[in-house]
């Protein structure tokens, strides 16, 4: 019998931030509606922060990320969407995207009907999911014991926080429970790793689901070196324990770039390491080369 590729997955999950999602997304979008990415809804910068304090609900910045990086038909619909404003007025800055979850958020029922709406307008296949339909926010104990508020302040930290915690602790996202369920394959990363990546697994309900899930769960590393002091700090070897720690169980493989330095415990781990860089922008993820270490690690995993 042949080995399973990603063609024969009922389900692929992915889970993460904004860019790093966004890439993971176009990158399997020809899986169409058997993909999924569970995006995190903690950000409290840029035009996201300023919409949050001025008329409160999640944070819509990720998900219009990872929708920008579906797009696939360019339209006056795409445009809009992508447009941010500049000049000197209240709207510099702010991101016509956003505005427009926010708007239809208003409008409908759930948060992710408002995502389901733009999927739709602007002919996305793969579903995108909110971490958790309700406002939450990160916050970190630091090194010497104090509490920070904030992703934005997280990001400043210059050593590793003691603890990260969500405020409120809040559900996951019914759906995104679902999908987990569901999975053949679950991808977490790439992102910044106490921003993106770690809001997800603090909610109990969602790493209850991963625990229990039989899909294989693969890793996948940044390329480029993290602007927060403190996460530029982990090692592969850390990254992975972390991860591990919260969800209860092993990840069955990691998808490094060549120099990223394998050790430690990480040496137990399939590890997929190869060139992953895109051509335009290092630090980014080719799509091709990701789609095909992806399928990599699944055959060697199977």
């Amino acid at each position: 019998m042949r080995n399973r590729t990603l063609a024969d997955l009922d389900r692929v999950v992915a889970l993460g931030g904004g860019h790093g999602l966004g890439r993971v997304m176009s990158s399997l979008s020809p899986l169409g509606p058997r993909l999924t990415g569970i995006v995190t809804t903690t950000d409290n910068g840029g035009s996201t922060g300023r919409i949050r304090r001025s008329v409160g609900g999640i944070a819509w910045g990720d998900m219009r990320n990872c929708l920008n990086q579906l797009i696939t038909e360019p339209s006056l619909a795409s445009a809009m969407f992508e447009y941010r404003f500049s000049g000197q007025g209240e709207l510099d800055g702010h991101n016509l995207g956003n505005l427009m979850l926010r708007a239809l958020d208003h409008l409908t029922v759930r948060p992710l009907e408002a995502i389901n709406l733009v999927r739709s307008l602007l002919k996305v296949d793969a579903e995108l999911i909110p971490m958790s339909e309700q406002p939450v926010d990160l916050a970190a104990i630091d090194a010497n014991g104090e509490t920070v508020h904030g992703e934005v302040n997280v990001d400043k930290l210059t050593q590793i926080p003691r603890e990260l915690r969500l405020e409120p602790q809040v559900p996951a996202t019914r759906e995104a429970l679902q999908a987990i369920a569901e999975a053949n394959l679950i991808l977490i990363g790439p992102g910044s790793f106490f921003t993106s990546l770690m809001p997800l697994l603090l909610m109990n309900d969602l790493t209850t689901a991963l625990r229990r899930s039989r899909a294989h769960i693969v890793y996948i590393g940044n390329l480029g070196k993290e602007l927060s002091v403190a996460a530029a700090s982990l090692t592969l070897d850390n990254k992975l324990d972390m991860i591990e720690t919260r969800i209860g169980r092993r990840a069955d493989a990691a998808i490094v770039g060549p120099k990223v330095k394998v050790g430690g415990s990480a040496e137990e781990h399939l590890i997929i390491q190869s060139p992953l860089e895109a051509s335009d922008v290092p630090y980014r993820h080719d799509r091709d080369m990701l789609r095909a270490a992806i399928e990599e690690a699944l055959q060697k995993m199977l």
